[in-house]
């Protein structure tokens, strides 16, 4: 499947895979090149999908005064520890 057609969970989960096949028995040279690389576009597919995301999170939130966009939304940190 292209890069583009992943979902984010789907990116995720090979890239984990990536990074166990990686971390574990030795691999000729070029297979943990390969691997890298497709590591490192999974990644940048990850970023570019939770960069969507929060874009379309501030768009939905609204904020409070001082929206520096002026479009009546502000941003929140969605940060574990508040739990």
């Amino acid at each position: 499947m292209e890069l583009a057609e992943l979902s984010y969970e789907q990116a995720f989960a090979e890239l984990e895979e990536v990074v166990r096949k990686l971390s574990g028995a030795s691999l000729p040279l070029d297979d943990a090149l390969a691997l890298f690389e497709r590591g490192q576009a999974l990644a940048a597919q990850c970023g570019r999908l939770l960069d969507g995301a929060e874009l379309r999170l501030r768009q939905l939130l609204p904020s409070g005064d001082g929206d520096p966009a002026g479009q009546g939304y502000a941003e929140h940190d969605f940060s574990l520890d508040e739990a």
